[in-house]
């Protein structure tokens, strides 16, 4: 199956590698089939993610990657150099590996962990303590906290982040991660999913993700290529496309019948989306916005401060007397930034009991959204006429 797909968007600068799988195909001594003739390309600058059961070479196709395991036929192309063709140990030097159990030499401070691979490409000393305090503050480990501290003294959050500092600490190309976040509990899986998203936006990685959890791989994934037994892949897509249009039922029944629910968190909101009610400042009077209101037959309205923010709201039931605007208006909590998904505002909405929820651009009042737009949303979504948000990190 060619399952070469082209960028969603340009790769952000940042230093990554196209990786292209050529007619790759891998087969164990037992005569067990773990990859067969897979054609695969990981955009440079991508966050690329694999994902299906257990056994269905998810892992294998990686780890092929570094040459941890060898590929029985095909290429495997990291730019343009044939990685079957050059030096292994070189070969790893130029990727970074993060692991499910981290990895980390038991023995070693966490400052000398994170800087083993430039200290045996010959960095000098210097360069590599600069590059180790760099690389701790960047994951959020206080380097005068936890930089002579052992991987028994750190949580497992925290050691994981010295895992992922680790693996950058050489600059690579490309960063392959194998379940990396799966050993740690979820409330703490979910922060460091988005502390490597907010990562990921700064350094722009060529990274190739496994996980067997599709909710982690729609949060995380710019593309996510779903693998069935075999090491075949059924579907290579963005999150929102794979959720919105499986290419089979394998896909289907892998995603779960709520792929709906899930299309909301890689959905992001567009100008279109927006409904724009009556608006009105709280220093205007009752009469004004009773006014407003019966022109745009509307039972409520949206109050903006003297600057132009979002205050409140205002229902035709208190717009009555004589007095202002800001004296009979409530306050609105129920809001999201424009960067927000639609799984974002659902869920706002669904806190604050509200009807409906204004969007921001910073202060500024753009629209807001109802459930009837929501879903209207979702629908024009698997059109592919709404954007999705970059790795759902605002899922």
């Amino acid at each position: 199956m060619d399952a070469t797909a082209p960028p969603r968007s340009p790769a952000r600068p940042g230093g990554g590698e196209a990786i292209r799988l050529e007619g790759v195909t891998k087969v164990f001594a037992d005569g067990t089939v773990g990859v067969a003739e897979l054609d695969l390309t990981f955009a440079a600058g991508e966050l690329t993610v694999l994902v299906g059961p257990s056994g269905c070479g998810k892992t294998t196709t990686m780890k092929m990657i570094n040459r941890i395991i060898e590929p029985t036929t095909g290429r495997i192309l990291l730019g343009d150099d044939d990685v079957t063709r050059v030096d292994p140990v070189q070969l790893r030097r130029r990727m970074g590996y993060v692991i499910q159990n981290i990895g980390l030499f038991p023995h070693q401070s966490i400052r000398t962990n994170v800087g083993t691979v430039p200290r045996l490409l010959g960095w000098d000393r210097g360069r590599v303590r600069d590059r180790v305090e760099e690389l701790l503050e960047l994951v959020g480990l206080d380097p005068a906290v936890h930089g002579d501290r052992y991987p028994h003294q750190l949580s497992g959050g925290q050691r994981q982040r010295a895992g992922v500092a680790r693996a950058l600490a050489a600059d690579p190309a490309v960063l392959l991660m194998d379940e990396p976040f799966s050993a740690v509990d979820p409330i703490v899986r979910e922060r460091l999913q988005s502390e490597f998203l907010r990562l990921q936006q700064t350094v722009r990685k060529t990274i190739v993700f496994v996980t067997h959890d599709i909710e982690e791989a729609v949060r995380i994934g710019d593309r996510i290529a779903v693998m069935s037994h075999g090491g075949h892949v059924e579907q290579y897509a963005t999150p929102a496309e794979l959720l919105g249009r499986p290419a089979n039922a394998f896909v289907a029944d892998f995603v779960g019948a709520d792929r709906g629910l899930k299309r909301l968190a890689v959905t992001g909101i567009d100008a279109a989306d927006l409904e724009q009610p009556p608006v009105v400042r709280i220093a205007d009077g009752l009469d004004r916005a009773r006014s407003a209101m019966g022109q745009a037959e509307a039972r409520w309205a949206v109050v903006l401060d003297g600057d132009g923010r979002l205050h409140g709201w205002l229902s035709a039931e208190r717009a009555v007397g004589s007095d202002t605007v800001g004296t009979a208006a409530r306050r609105m909590e129920a809001w999201v930034p424009r960067e927000a998904s639609l799984k974002t505002a659902f869920s706002t909405m669904l806190q604050h009991e509200a009807g409906w929820v204004a969007v921001l651009d910073g202060d500024r009042f753009l629209g807001v959204l109802t459930p009837e737009s929501l879903h209207a949303a979702l629908r024009r979504s698997v059109q592919g006429r709404v954007p999705e948000t970059a790795g759902a990190s605002q899922a």
